[in-house]
């Protein structure tokens, strides 16, 4: 048999236990190459560019067709 608690919780400290228990946002910026949302320190997603430099060689086709089911 497992540990029981001998006094009930109230919400107050309930609620500071669990007051780290949220989502954060991402951090986005705008790419300085296309103008599109990302996150920083990651490769742009519509073109491939991370630092001003082509790291994914990106076509066309997959950019349009990411556009227009977004």
């Amino acid at each position: 048999m497992g540990a029981l608690p001998k006094h009930r919780v109230s919400r107050r400290r309930q609620g500071n236990r669990r007051r780290h228990h949220y989502l954060k946002l991402p951090q986005l910026m705008t790419c300085p190459s296309c103008g599109e949302k990302k996150m920083t320190h990651y490769v742009c997603p519509n073109c491939g560019t991370y630092r001003g430099r082509q790291v994914i060689e990106m076509n066309r086709a997959s950019r349009r067709s990411r556009r227009t089911t977004e």
